[in-house]
């Protein structure tokens, strides 16, 4: 069993709709491939928007706006090494081009997935069909706990992923 978690880990995630999807990242880590908003840790001294933007031009090459929470979530790996609070925000494109090859080595792909396909996908944290269910309603929605998510690897050994913790 891992050491507890010192502290929880802020992460940002950007709900970024662009022609007619939501942009997500597709990682690859340890030959497993799954998708996460793109978004990233908050820094000592940053204020959640300005990582927010940040996280998303580094990933993905645009240039966002923040308009409002959507999520808020916790992933605590079941033995206790990890435990990350992600605040999930609605933002919109104000410039940039999707980036052809992103910063992250971890990224395999930048894609702009239809709202309607997000189940069939591994997203972490698993919060596809709440995300799915906010598209309904334009994202329009009141901000909302969502709980403890947490996704398992197949296989693993430890019930938990780094990809949780990005």
């Amino acid at each position: 069993m891992a050491a507890p978690a010192s502290r929880p880990r802020l992460r940002v995630a950007a709900v970024l709709p662009y022609q007619g999807g939501i942009v997500l990242v597709r990682h690859a880590k340890d030959g497993i491939a799954y998708h996460l908003l793109p978004g990233g840790g908050v820094e000592a001294g940053e204020s959640v928007e300005d990582a927010l933007r940040r996280e998303v031009l580094e990933e993905t090459g645009l240039e966002c706006s923040v308009a409002a929470p959507l999520f808020i979530s916790d992933s605590i790996d079941p033995d206790g090494g990890r435990h990350m609070v992600q605040l999930t925000f609605v933002a919109s494109v104000v410039g940039g081009e999707l980036a052809a090859h992103p910063q992250d080595p971890a990224i395999v792909s930048i894609e702009a997935v239809d709202p309607r396909d997000l189940t069939t996908l591994d997203l972490r944290p698993p919060m596809a069909q709440a995300l799915y269910d906010a598209s309904l309603d334009d994202f329009g929605i009141p901000a909302r706990y969502l709980g403890a998510l947490w996704t398992a690897d197949a296989g693993s050994t430890n019930t938990g992923t780094a990809s949780e913790a990005d």
